[in-house]
């Protein structure tokens, strides 16, 4: 299969121009896809862009990796109902500079050869450039009928908080990063999620009218789940690839608990394994899913590609602890086993609290398992907290003395995923 062709069969190519899988067999090709640097890391949203640049490079083109310094000082308004908040430059030079670090652990930026990865930030070339100078050279080649057809313009133009002028340009600005990776890169090929055809469009236009040349462009799906739920949010908020904010466990947790409709597509989009392996995985999927097998390779594939094998090694043994062996009491586990626990949320409380007989309502709420106390009434009353793998559901409970697993720790649950362990001292 060509890449097209794989991309196809993973599900992962939604529009495409004409063109686009012919330049791509015919000659090396560059391409680019922006990252929008609104926070310091990225997140299991941009796995399917970065897997696409990675896509590129292993079949022999060059990946370039745009971050939007310059654009993330105006604010997209694809995908988005209302005008997201705009960053400052010094909050925006934080973030472009993880992304950066980011990036490079997946893609491979050595060498000055055709693959060679290259990463660059639309604000090099936009500091320079002058309001005057930009409406000349760039607006009057895109007409406001052209900018004003597009979805994403036509959504938020019908709701009701509008469209500011601000975000209006965004697709003229990033039509024009297009324009300029395409004139100083050799740059012919952009791809995205869905949501941003429009703004990639724009760009391909931009090149025709503006250079007379040709550029091509993709689009991926959005992600979904089977549930109608958001793709990548939990409870606890975005699953980033930064470990300091989503540790490898919680990471590997995501993944592991898929559901069995929406793991036989992410194993196609988020593993590099091939057809014949997956395909093979599936139909052992379905002789028994209760074993989890595609849940597990999935998680196993992505906590390496992300973590590295000596993290996915730490987030396998701490599932184990936890829960491959739930039955057994709390107190068979070892000093050792409660001290190499990783990833978990670990809290420090003063031993007083069970030497005083706290109640567990204020417990709870105090080290931020539960948000409030009624919160914490309802779900302990309904069976959602348990102590040392008992469930406890007396919302009048003291903590005392005897709760601590070798005098020191309490192994807390909320529901079946959160996992908490407290060390008193």
């Amino acid at each position: 299969m060509n890449l097209i062709e794989e991309l196809r069969w993973r599900g992962m190519i939604q529009d495409i121009m004409p063109g686009t899988e012919e330049q791509l067999l015919k000659e090396p090709t560059a391409a680019y896809i922006g990252f929008d640097p609104t926070a310091d890391s990225l997140h299991i949203g941009s796995l399917v862009p970065i897997i696409l640049l990675v896509h590129l490079q292993r079949a022999g083109h060059k990946p370039v990796a745009l971050v939007g310094g310059a654009t993330g000082m105006v604010g997209d308004p694809s995908g988005k109902s209302a005008e997201r908040n705009l960053l400052d430059e010094a909050t925006l030079d934080k973030n472009v500079a993880g992304l950066r670090a980011q990036l490079g652990r997946f893609l491979d930026f050595s060498g000055t050869g055709p693959t060679a990865a290259e990463l660059v930030n639309n604000y090099d070339w936009f500091k320079g450039l002058d309001f005057l100078s930009f409406i000349r050279d760039a607006g009057k080649h895109i007409t406001v009928n052209y900018m004003m057809a597009k979805d994403s313009v036509k959504r938020r133009l019908e709701g009701d908080s509008g469209l500011s002028f601000t975000e209006f340009t965004y697709q003229l600005i990033q039509g024009y990063d297009f324009y300029w990776l395409y004139q100083n890169k050799g740059v012919k090929l952009q791809a995205g999620g869905s949501d941003q055809w429009g703004n990639i469009t724009t760009g391909t236009e931009l090149v025709r009218r503006k250079a007379g040349g040709e550029a091509f462009a993709f689009t991926c799906p959005l992600i979904k789940k089977a549930d109608g739920t958001k793709f990548g949010k939990t409870e606890a908020g975005n699953v980033w690839l930064d470990a300091g904010r989503t540790s490898p466990y919680e990471f590997y947790q995501f993944w592991i608990n898929a559901t069995d409709e929406d793991v036989v597509n992410w194993i196609r989009i988020f593993t590099f394994l091939p057809q014949d392996e997956i395909n093979a995985l599936i139909a052992e999927h379905d002789a028994d899913r209760s074993k989890r097998v595609l849940q597990k390779r999935l998680a196993e594939e992505l906590t390496v590609f992300v973590h590295g094998k000596e993290a996915l090694a730490e987030a396998i043994a701490t599932t184990q602890k936890l829960f491959d062996n739930a039955s057994a009491p709390a107190e068979s586990l070892s000093v050792e086993d409660l001290e190499s626990l990783s990833g978990i949320q670990k809290i420090s409380c003063p031993l007083s609290h069970f030497e005083n007989g706290t109640d567990i309502v204020s417990f709870v709420t105090e080290f931020g398992i539960y948000k409030s106390k009624r919160d914490a009434r309802e779900r302990i009353q309904g069976g959602g907290l348990s102590l040392n793998r008992h469930k406890s559901t007396d919302i009048n409970r003291k903590l005392d003395p005897s709760l601590l697993l070798h005098g020191q720790y309490l192994l807390v649950n909320e529901g079946k995923k959160k996992v908490y362990l407290v060390k008193a001292e």
